[in-house]
């Protein structure tokens, strides 16, 4: 079987979002991933929902078109949620990224990405990769603010 960029992605993809799914479990507590202190501007939780809201936004309404409206602001400024209700989020979100990746055939990598997200027009195989670093650079910031706050 032939291992296609698409395929790569999507191991990732999934090994990422279960990773982002094993570290809100890891919390002890919902308080902990809701907190931020110091210079830590940002909590773990609305880590966790900015990577929600932007994959779902430049991934899964464009190619599954599951619907989702984003509301980035609420990314930042949410307070609360908990544990729970994060990691069905998460799992929704990986359900809908594997729906996603299933449209996409190789050819269309090279295509246009069909919204402007930066300064100039990306193809979807350059906005893909950069949504995949994207995630795993605030997973590690997950991981750190959650080693810190559980220490």
């Amino acid at each position: 079987m032939e291992n296609t960029l698409i395929d790569t992605l999507g191991k990732i993809y999934n090994r990422d979002l279960q990773k982002l799914r094993i570290e809100i479990e890891a919390y002890t507590d919902n308080k902990t991933i809701w907190t931020v202190e110091g210079s830590i501007k940002n909590s773990g939780g609305n880590l966790c929902l900015h990577l929600i809201g932007n994959l779902n936004t430049y991934i899964c309404a464009e190619f599954a078109k599951n619907g989702y409206i984003r509301q980035r602001e609420l990314e930042f400024s949410s307070k609360g949620i908990s544990k729970s209700v994060l990691l069905e989020m998460i799992d929704k979100t990986i359900v809908d990224i594997n729906l996603s990746l299933e449209k996409l055939k190789d050819i269309d990598l090279k295509a246009d990405y069909p919204h402007l997200v930066f300064d100039k027009k990306t193809s979807i195989e350059y906005l893909l990769i950069h949504l995949c670093t994207h995630l795993t650079y605030h997973l590690g910031q997950i991981n750190y603010h959650r080693r810190l706050l559980n220490a």
